[in-house]
């Protein structure tokens, strides 16, 4: 005897079942124990996300200070500095936005490491211009 699948098709292939009115296999019946290995549903109704938490407010600044710094190279120490406030203040206040602030923290120290060296070459430049021999044949 085969087990009578949803929608009233039977398929030989279909598990096959001590009562008719099991239900769907693999499921439990309402009343009956819950078998060992059932997982429940990860979230609480079916179909609905966890809530969102807010994410910091200084993390997104970090991110933008910092990519504002690609620009203006005056803003990306600005917003290292920011991410790792955000990143204090994210682990206190259980808040999100745990990327931004690491993002912000990575590209506003990356940029401020290369202005120092842009700024060291320049300086470099000037001493070596400042202390050559000017030769002229005049």
């Amino acid at each position: 005897m085969t087990y009578q699948q949803p929608g009233n098709w039977s398929d030989p292939s279909w598990p096959q079942q001590g009562k008719q009115d099991a239900g769907y296999p693999g499921y439990p019946v309402s009343g009956e124990p819950i078998p060992q290995g059932y997982a429940a549903p990860m979230y609480p109704g079916y179909g609905y996300p966890p809530p969102q938490r807010a994410t910091n407010g200084l993390a997104i600044a970090s991110l933008v200070c910092s990519l504002a710094g690609l620009a203006t190279c005056i803003s990306a120490p600005v917003g290292a500095i920011l991410g790792h406030i955000a990143r204090r203040q994210i682990r206190e206040r259980g808040e999100g936005g745990e990327g931004l602030a690491l993002a912000g923290i990575i590209v506003g120290w990356i940029l401020t490491g290369l202005l120092a060296l842009v700024i060291a070459f320049y300086v470099v430049i000037i001493v070596i211009a400042v202390n050559a021999e000017t030769s002229s044949t005049y």
